[in-house]
């Protein structure tokens, strides 16, 4: 089984002296899985904040953890 790390390019955060900044940001991470397309899937069931937050997955950029 294989482990995937899903990043946004949306999205801010604020650095330790308050300066907002843009910048890569971690989604999740879906473990036992055979495939990327299974970890999306995954991805989306399991955490529905994601659609309720309106991020675009489209935009997702996913990477398989060796």
């Amino acid at each position: 089984m294989k482990k995937y790390i899903f990043i946004t390019p949306e999205g801010t955060t604020f650095s330790p002296n308050g300066n907002e900044i843009e910048n890569m940001q971690v989604i999740a991470i879906v473990e036992d899985v055979y495939d990327e397309n299974e970890a999306y899937k995954k991805l989306l069931v399991e955490n529905d904040w994601i659609i309720d937050s309106e991020f675009n997955v489209a935009e997702f950029i996913c990477y398989e953890v060796l």
